[in-house]
């Protein structure tokens, strides 16, 4: 990741001279906080290298990067409200530090920034970015409710499951992607196909880090390992686990959904997956997704060379221990 560490500090240096009112300081204080957090800033990157991609200069499209990666943290403190997450990055959340209240409306007042920022682009591409960012907004709303929703559901499949995550978290790394060559003048042809690359690698960081909540380091992860699992989310790998377990093992995950020794919940779980080869099964389901994305990538018409600071994030995407 050594190439992207140039983009990464552009991007906190732009992001630390995003203003806000000094008051009311119960408002914007949280925000100040949480943008501080840090994070891989995947996404702004992307929407840099987007741009770069067709000749077009980081500083050109920086206001949009720095809308993508507002956004997302505004995404990121509503998240952690609905999962009741104590920690983000080994700190507090935002309505654990504060209170819900705060975290609702300062989220609000994140994405009102983020399209601040985004309306600093060519007046004539104004409309077309609008429209990619309020489409986006939407999917990323519709994805959330339907992961609310599996949590009553009980017929949840795992095509139901990859159109959750497409929409939650996908549809913002293929918009990144597009708002770059969008600025960039790509054409339309060449913004589908970044599109498409950025949903499907998209789908893939999603399931490696579905494989992350159980299986990382927990020195290094940032989270609670195994919060899905005490949180008896229907993610890929409990899905994947039902569908190949016996009713005996199925018994013993229904029971362990009801186990109050969250040590044990966890490691006993981790033990039936590990029988049943669940993360096995998931890595190659994430490499199919990967697999997707670089066909989309090729077709995009420039040189191959070009494209190869972009492989790398994606290779680091799917190969990341935390």
């Amino acid at each position: 990741m050594n190439s992207l560490k140039p983009y990464t500090e552009y991007i906190e240096s732009e992001l630390a001279k995003v203003e806000f009112p000094e008051k009311p300081n119960n408002l914007y204080d949280p925000l100040r906080y949480f943008l501080k957090l840090g994070g891989k800033r995947i996404r702004p990157i992307m929407t840099l290298l987007g741009a770069e991609l067709f000749g077009t200069a980081k500083e050109v499209v920086i206001s949009q990067a720095l809308s993508i990666e507002v956004f997302h943290n505004f995404t990121l403190i509503h998240d952690d409200m609905i999962d009741e997450a104590p920690m983000r990055r080994n700190q507090q959340t935002v309505h654990q530090k504060w209170d819900t209240n705060i975290a609702i409306l300062s989220g609000d007042a994140l994405v009102i920034k983020a399209y601040q920022l985004l309306s600093q682009i060519e007046p004539t591409q104004l409309p077309t970015a609008f429209e990619l960012l309020n489409k986006t907004a939407l999917e990323v709303c519709e994805g959330q409710i339907m992961d609310t929703d599996f949590e009553t559901q009980e017929d949840v499949t795992i095509a139901k499951y990859i159109e959750m995550i497409r929409l939650k978290t996908s549809v913002l790394l293929g918009a990144a992607l597009k708002i770059g060559a969008l600025v960039a003048q790509a054409s339309d042809q060449d913004q589908r196909n970044l599109y498409n690359f950025g949903q499907n690698i998209g789908i893939a960081f999603q399931i490696q880090d579905d494989i992350l909540d159980l299986y990382a380091n927990p020195d290094k992860f940032g989270k609670q390992v195994g919060g899905d699992v005490i949180a008896n989310k229907k993610t890929l790998l409990h899905l994947t686990a039902i569908g190949k377990a016996t009713l005996e093992q199925r018994e013993i995950i229904r029971q362990l959904q009801n186990e109050d020794k969250l040590g044990f919940k966890v490691n006993r779980t981790k033990e039936l997956f590990d029988q049943l080869m669940v993360k096995e099964d998931c890595q190659l389901m994430m490499q199919d997704y990967y697999n997707r994305a670089m066909k989309s990538l090729d077709a995009v018409e420039i040189d191959s060379d070009r494209k190869q600071t972009l492989i790398e994030l994606a290779e680091y995407l799917v190969q990341r221990d935390v």
